[in-house]
């Protein structure tokens, strides 16, 4: 079985988050991991990409502190543009073993008007994709 050392965790700053970080901090735990914690912002003004990127700083800078607490090696990360576009970079950049994230959820209707970054994510990524859906 291959060990996961370098595992880019795919953080969509919303409540899905707290199923993947759970998960993914007791996974690093068990393999002496590191967590690349990282968020894509997708905004359409400079004045949107500013209070995105502030808001998402302070979210993934609370993450890190509680994985640090937990003994958790862990990294932010921080893109912008489209989040499947980008998460396919960060994976092309550099050299990660797992990519985590959560999974919405989202019946047709959601699927048709907002699309799945999972769903071609697992058409697309190099490296294996853990898929987390959150407990409703």
């Amino acid at each position: 079985m291959k060990v996961y050392k370098e595992i880019l965790v795919a953080i969509d700053c919303s409540p899905v988050d707290q199923a993947i970080i759970e998960h993914v901090s007791a996974l690093a735990l068990q393999l002496g991991a590191t967590l690349h914690l990282l968020h894509v912002v997708h905004s359409h003004t400079l004045d949107q990409e500013r209070f995105l990127r502030e808001q998402s700083l302070m979210t993934l800078d609370a993450y890190h502190q509680r994985l640090r607490a937990a003994g958790v090696e862990a990294r932010v990360v921080i893109r912008s543009g489209e989040p499947e576009r980008e998460i396919l970079k960060e994976i092309e950049e550099n050299r990660y073993d797992l990519l985590a994230m959560a999974i919405h959820g989202h019946r047709l209707p959601g699927r048709i008007l907002f699309g799945s970054v999972s769903r071609a994510l697992r058409q697309k990524a190099t490296i294996p994709l853990l898929l987390i859906k959150p407990d409703r």
